[in-house]
C-alpha cells in the first residue's frame, strides 16, 4: 500500500475506535437515565430512554457496515484485523446493553403509572452502581487498549451475580408472604436480571480488550487469576 494508503487505513480505524466510544457513550447515558426514572418516576425521562435506544440501533448497524467496507476494501491483518474482530464484538454487546435500559425503563414506567406510588421493596443501588463502573471501565480500557482493569471487572461482575441472587431470594420471599406483592416484585425482578446482563455484556467488552491487545480469547476462563495473568502480561 502506499503512504496515503496507509493514511486512509489508519484514519478508518481510528473512526471506528471513535464510533465504539460514541456508542458506548450513548449506552451508559441511557442505562444511566434508566435506572434514574425507576428511582425518581420521571416519566418524560423514561420515555426518553425508550426512544432514544433505536439510536443505539442504528450505530451498531452503522459501524457494523464500515466494519465489513474495511475488511472488504483493506484485508487487514494482525492487530488491525483484531481491532475490527473486536469493534465488531462489542457493539453488538453495546447494543444489548440498550435494550437491557431501554427493559428497565419499560418496566420503571409500568411500575410507576400504577394507581398507588412504587416504593422499592429491594435495595438495586449497588449492584446497578457496580454495573454502570464496569460498562466505564471496559470502554476505558478499550479506548486505551490497556488490559489492566480486567481482573476488577471479572471481580465486579461476581458482586454483582450474588448481588441479583440476594435480590432474587427476597423478592420470592416478598411473593410467598404477600401474593399482593407479585406484579411489581416481578418487575423488580426483570430489572434486576437486566442489571445483572448489563454486568456480563460489560465484563465481555473487557474480555474482547485482550484478545485485542493480546490476540488471546479469555472469555470462558472462569477464575480471576486467569483474568489477573491476562492482565500481567500486558
Amino acid at each position: 500500500m502506499t503512504e496515503h494508503t496507509y493514511k486512509q487505513f489508519d484514519a478508518e480505524l481510528e473512526a471506528l475506535r471513535t464510533g465504539v466510544l460514541q456508542m458506548g457513550g450513548l449506552v451508559e447515558t441511557q442505562v444511566a437515565n434508566a435506572l434514574e426514572g425507576l428511582k425518581t418516576g420521571n416519566i418524560g425521562l423514561i420515555d426518553r430512554v425508550i426512544e432514544g435506544d433505536h439510536r443505539i440501533n442504528l450505530l451498531e448497524v452503522e459501524l457494523a457496515d464500515d466494519c465489513t467496507q474495511i475488511i472488504a476494501k483493506r484485508q487487514p491483518t494482525a492487530v488491525d484485523l483484531r481491532l475490527i474482530m473486536t469493534v465488531i464484538k462489542s457493539i453488538a454487546d453495546l447494543e444489548r446493553i440498550g435494550d437491557e435500559a431501554k427493559k428497565i425503563a419499560k418496566a420503571a414506567k409500568r411500575l410507576h403509572s400504577g394507581d398507588a406510588p412504587f416504593v422499592p421493596r429491594v435495595e438495586l443501588g449497588y449492584a446497578a452502581g457496580l454495573a454502570l463502573d464496569m460498562l466505564r471501565s471496559a470502554l476505558d480500557s478499550f479506548a486505551r487498549a490497556d488490559v489492566s482493569e480486567v481482573n476488577t471487572i471479572k471481580n465486579q461482575d461476581a458482586e454483582v451475580d450474588a448481588s441479583f441472587k440476594g435480590i432474587m431470594r427476597q423478592l420470592i420471599t416478598f411473593m410467598m408472604e404477600d401474593p399482593r406483592t407479585i406484579t411489581s416484585s416481578l418487575e423488580v425482578l426483570f430489572i434486576a436480571k437486566s442489571i445483572e446482563r448489563i454486568g456480563d455484556h460489560a465484563k465481555n467488552v473487557s474480555e474482547y480488550v485482550v484478545f485485542l491487545v493480546q490476540g488471546r480469547d479469555v472469555r470462558y476462563t472462569k477464575s480471576a487469576a486467569a483474568a489477573s495473568e491476562a492482565a500481567k502480561g500486558n
